[in-house]
């Protein structure tokens, strides 16, 4: 077995600053992939989340958005998503959080193995995961024929833990000495398999089991950077 450690982190909302996903629906409204009253009702989906109406907003909006983006994907053919996502790529692949950006170079530069795992298609992931000197990712996928999408599709979201699983012992890794960095609920079992998991700007649902968990919080917030741990009553922020 080898001694060498692993950090894992999620990409939407953790390194990038938007979620990769719906930013590849815009991408299709905008080229007219993606009906207007389609997209009008995505708009108002995520205007909700906005206003925070309710603590479900969130999870309503994603879940509309993907029932909207499947329902694209049968329409266009492969060549065409894929230059969509190139487009989606070269326009936010550099906008990220200092905070797990430069914390990814430190660990890289301390030999660490760096996995991404992400709710977002496969292809965009890997060219991010390239960018950004990943050794290793795992993403949604949606299977192709020639040049058209089959329908049949494999989620990560809720599946992370078990890929994660599978990258550790891919590359004859162990949990020892691991991080694992993420910002949703999505996350959560996956940094539970970690040994020093980091909640990042974190949802209400991962800052509950950031508590109970006693992890680390960071929150990135304009050009400052909020480092609190896990205290016997509570969080203290960090010197």
């Amino acid at each position: 077995m080898k001694t060498q450690s692993f950090a894992v982190f999620d990409i939407d909302g953790t390194i990038i600053r938007w979620q990769l996903y719906h930013a590849i629906c815009d991408e299709m409204a905008k080229t007219g992939i993606i009906e207007k009253a389609t997209y009008d009702k995505v708009r108002a989906f995520r205007l909700n989340w906005k206003k925070r109406d309710n603590d479900q907003a969130f999870v309503a909006y994603e879940k509309f958005l993907i029932t909207v983006f499947d329902d694209a994907l049968k329409t266009i053919g492969v060549k065409s998503f894929d230059a969509i996502v190139h487009d989606v790529f070269e326009k936010y692949k550099d906008q990220v959080y200092t905070y797990t950006r430069d914390l990814l170079k430190d660990l890289k530069s301390k030999n660490y193995i760096i996995f991404a795992i992400s709710g977002s298609p496969d292809i965009i992931v890997q060219k991010m995961a390239s960018y950004y000197g990943f050794d290793d990712f795992a993403a949604s996928s949606y299977e192709r024929d020639g040049d058209k999408f089959t329908g049949d599709k494999f989620l990560a979201v809720g599946n992370k833990a078990s890929l994660l699983d599978q990258l550790v012992q891919k590359h004859d890794l162990r949990y020892a000495g691991s991080y694992g960095v993420g910002d949703s609920e999505g996350d959560i079992e996956m940094l539970e398999k970690t040994e020093t998991s980091i909640a990042f700007n974190p949802s209400k649902q991962l800052f509950v089991a950031a508590k109970k968990n006693g992890w680390r919080v960071v929150v990135e917030r304009k050009n400052v950077i909020y480092k609190l741990s896990a205290k016997k009553n509570g969080y203290e922020l960090d010197e």
